[in-house]
């Protein structure tokens, strides 16, 4: 088959050729835009999922969709080191650029940019030069409005404020943040409040979230009455008929085909997560000879696509923990077979003979390095769909 009109697309955050398996959410999501442009109350969203299942290229479909409605957005990709405030006024900064051709009063505008100025050029008193930073806002910055420091302060009256300019100009702001269980505690505190403040005012600014299955539970830590205040949405591995029109759809668009027999060994390798879907289907093109693609294509191109899995989206995890991280995990990968079901921590220390207390610093790094995640207490997970079937494919 000829590799240039290869259709499948694996790849971090890169969107597929068929989007498919995730009507509900969109449709959601639709309900919400159109619930805030009649003036309607509605909560925001949050995606959670595993790595691989296409959390990324949602949030980039969701944006997508905001800004054909003609609303301002930003985006931000969360950092465990990084606050939010400079994130925060970039995104904030570019979707008020978007919505200011709209707007009838460009002093008004002027005077919220100042506000996201004044956010963002905030440092504290012992910050260094090195550190400050300038937005590249034209207008002034503003004096005494989210200035403060307190980052719970500052982020309610710059969303406030950010918010009412969109209700001039009848749309609204959607600020979508990814890899949110990264987002430092005392933001995530912030980011909550605000939410609150701003659906109790009925105003048109959302927050759409996306990150790892634990992430309710970071939020639930934060403000006890989160679990109100978003929608969550779990995202999860494609069904049989969505992985086949992942695969299909955009075979036919190539006259190519698949047989039966081909697309059930594709659903046996790729067990539904979307990115394993595109990997398998990408190096299963390469190497059939011609139309339609057959079962034994399939078992050719396996291996290969294993072996690139390998390399790419299980090794460089693997590569980036240390040898006490990787005992660990071998440890969980033991106990919880190749499915990499949730085991008990308390579990793993009695299969490396250690107490509990003396593996919570590899815990600890891992879960930070977004490898395994605490699926409820005392439980621990990987992040990684089949990461615990290549674990035990590796030597300890």
């Amino acid at each position: 088959m000829d590799p240039v009109r290869n259709p499948y697309a694996p790849g971090a955050g890169q969107r597929p050729p068929e989007l498919a398996g995730r009507d509900a959410e969109l449709g959601a999501f639709d309900v919400v835009l159109e619930r805030i442009a009649h003036g309607r109350p509605e909560r925001s969203l949050v995606l959670t999922g595993l790595r691989g299942v296409g959390k990324t290229v949602l949030l980039n479909h969701l944006r997508s969709a905001a800004i054909a409605r003609g609303w301002g957005t930003g985006k931000i990709e969360a950092r465990p080191d990084q606050s939010l405030r400079r994130p925060v006024a970039s995104a904030l900064h570019m979707a008020l650029r978007e919505l200011g051709p709209r707007h009838g009063n460009a002093e008004a505008v002027a005077d919220v940019l100042g506000v996201v100025k004044a956010f963002a050029q905030f440092q504290p008193a012992d910050a260094k030069i090195r550190d400050r930073w300038q937005p590249g806002i034209d207008a002034p910055a503003a004096t005494g409005r989210a200035d403060t420091g307190d980052m719970e302060i500052d982020l309610v009256e710059l969303l406030s404020d950010a918010a009412g300019v969109a209700a001039d100009t009848g749309k609204g702001i959607a600020l979508f943040i990814d890899e949110m269980q990264d987002v430092q505690p005392d933001d995530v505190s912030a980011i909550c409040a605000a939410c609150h403040e701003l659906s109790q005012q009925g105003a048109p600014l959302i927050v759409v979230g996306a990150g790892l299955p634990h992430l309710p539970a970071v939020l639930s830590a934060s403000k006890s009455y989160s679990e109100r205040l978003f929608r969550y949405l779990r995202i999860d591995r494609l069904d049989r008929a969505a992985a086949d029109r992942a695969l299909v759809g955009p075979a036919e668009r190539e006259d190519v085909e698949y047989t039966p027999e081909a697309l059930d060994a594709l659903y046996a390798a790729a067990d539904g997560y979307p990115y394993f879907v595109q990997a398998y289907g990408k190096v299963t093109w390469d190497l059939a000879a011609t139309t339609p693609i057959t079962a034994d294509d399939v078992a050719v191109a396996a291996p290969a696509a294993e072996a690139e899995l390998a390399v790419g989206f299980f090794g460089s995890r693997y590569d980036r923990a240390t040898p006490a991280e990787r005992e660990y995990m071998h440890a969980m990968a033991d106990l919880g077979g190749p499915a990499g079901a949730a085991v008990s921590t308390s579990d793993v220390a009695v299969s490396l003979g250690r107490k509990p207390a003396s593996l919570s610093p590899a815990r600890d790094s891992l879960i930070k390095k977004g490898l395994v995640y605490s699926a409820e207490r005392g439980q621990i997970a990987f992040t990684v769909p089949h990461f615990g079937r290549y674990l035990l494919r590796q030597p300890d």
